[in-house]
């Protein structure tokens, strides 16, 4: 995997993002109640303050809570809710090296299918359907993993030329899109819950 991804609008970040399938499963799970640069931006911070070209699931596991938590804490912290997300951060490393011996690629290297696809992502701590579905959308649409049905199995988020997520975002322009669409859907949601009152 080594491609250039635009989802923390920094190079360095972008480049980490685009190399380490790590990094890329980090930043997804960092991306809720932040903006989606902070938390795509979340990854290369962590190698940072580890004093590492890339991250490593197993250290990452192996790390006392409380230091770990620390290295999200510093300043600038990484998430709004630095303590909880290093736990969930950990909680997924030591799956992955549960599951896939640390190497977070083979949760998508060989899959069979998109569903079967969808279902390991949602096996991963932290991922929810919502997050799995945006995530397999962000394999198949910038990182070329495109087992049969990958579209069907992400939803509405494998549609091509959509700015629904941070699978669609490839620079300013299309970010700008994304924020756009979720502008109106919480606009409508709120529209909805006002009618329903």
């Amino acid at each position: 995997m080594d491609v250039t991804l635009h989802l923390a609008q920094d190079p360095h970040a972008d480049a980490l993002l685009g190399r380490s399938p790590l990094a890329a499963l980090i930043g997804m799970l960092l991306d809720q109640q932040i903006p989606m640069e902070w938390a795509f931006k979340g990854p290369a911070t962590i190698a940072d303050r580890l004093r590492a070209d890339d991250l490593d699931a197993g250290r990452i596991a192996a790390m006392d809570p409380e230091e770990f938590a620390g290295v999200l804490s510093e300043k600038p912290a990484v998430h709004r809710y630095p303590g909880s997300m290093a736990g969930r951060v950990q909680q997924l490393c030591q799956y992955l090296v549960e599951h896939y011996d640390g190497d977070a690629e083979r949760v998508w290297q060989d899959a069979p299918s998109g569903a079967a696809l969808l279902k390991r992502l949602q096996e991963l701590p932290g991922f929810g359907k919502q997050k799995a579905q945006i995530f397999l959308a962000l394999l198949g649409k910038q990182l070329g993993v495109r087992p049969e049905g990958w579209r069907e199995a992400a939803g509405a988020y494998g549609e091509a030329d959509s700015f629904r997520s941070v699978a669609d975002i490839t620079g300013p322009e299309s970010l700008t899109k994304v924020r756009a669409h979720k502008q109106e859907m919480k606009a409508a949601a709120k529209a909805a819950k006002a009618a329903g009152k």
